[in-house]
């Protein structure tokens, strides 16, 4: 549902009241393996599902994915998302999560989210990416190096997944080769998952908010919005852009 007046653009979308996949994260420090595979396997359905509808995501990040009331997961935010034949050169996405081909600009493909989900699991594991600095292009320096450090606690299966998708060589990275995200399904670290149990939401939730009502917004931060109280109004011919939205 969309609608506007003469100072505004207004979007009605579902509310999904569990906040954030990053607060939580912060509040854990990191996550244990059970939840963090929890997560991974929703996460490996939704880029399955449009991946099969030629849409490529590219803004995977915990700041994107939001807990539904049940504590299942929503994406969130396709600002970067993009329905793609071949592939497609545009610089986006967040600097943590880029892969090494759209850093080079050699033209990239849905093989990018794949990149970004080792990043994920990584982060939810460890409690912070495996490339980071304060500066952007430090970060994408890093990435291009491809070391990473491996914490002692870290699950050896997981490890395995996380190094099998963080392949500098797109062609070989799991996700991308003959079978697809199959590939990834059938990895050791998603041993016993039923991925129809994943898809129709029945596997068990390792975090639920607690809500004590349905337009709860505790799980948000807040920010100031003081802003829209000094916007003004557009002139009629600037309104009339927006005839039919």
């Amino acid at each position: 549902w969309a609608y506007h007046d003469n100072t505004f653009l207004y979007m009605l979308l579902d509310y999904v009241p569990g906040g954030e996949l990053f607060s939580y994260l912060r509040n854990h420090g990191r996550f244990n393996n059970t939840t963090s595979n929890f997560y991974a396997c929703e996460i490996v359905s939704a880029l399955d599902y449009l991946h099969s509808k030629q849409i490529v995501y590219r803004d995977l990040k915990p700041e994107n994915l939001l807990l539904d009331r049940e504590g299942h997961l929503k994406i969130t935010d396709f600002g970067f998302a993009k329905k793609l034949e071949d592939r497609t050169w545009t610089l986006c996405g967040t600097p943590e999560y880029l892969a090494p081909e759209i850093i080079q600009s050699k033209g990239h493909n849905k093989a990018v989210d794949w990149w970004s989900l080792g990043i994920l699991i990584y982060e939810m594991l460890v409690g912070y990416p495996p490339f980071f600095d304060d500066n952007p292009f430090t970060i994408y320096e890093k990435i291009l190096d491809g070391k990473i450090e491996w914490p002692r606690h870290l699950d050896p299966i997981a490890k395995d997944l996380i190094k099998k998708l963080l392949v500098q060589d797109r062609t070989k990275r799991l996700g991308n080769m003959k079978n697809g995200a199959e590939d990834v399904k059938r990895h050791k670290w998603f041993k016993g998952i039923n991925w129809e149990d994943v898809v129709v939401r029945k596997l068990t939730a390792p975090i639920v908010p607690k809500l004590s009502h349905a337009g709860d917004t505790k799980c948000f931060d807040e920010y100031p919005e003081d802003d829209w109280k000094r916007a003004a109004p557009a002139l009629d011919q600037e309104v009339e852009h927006f005839a039919e939205f």
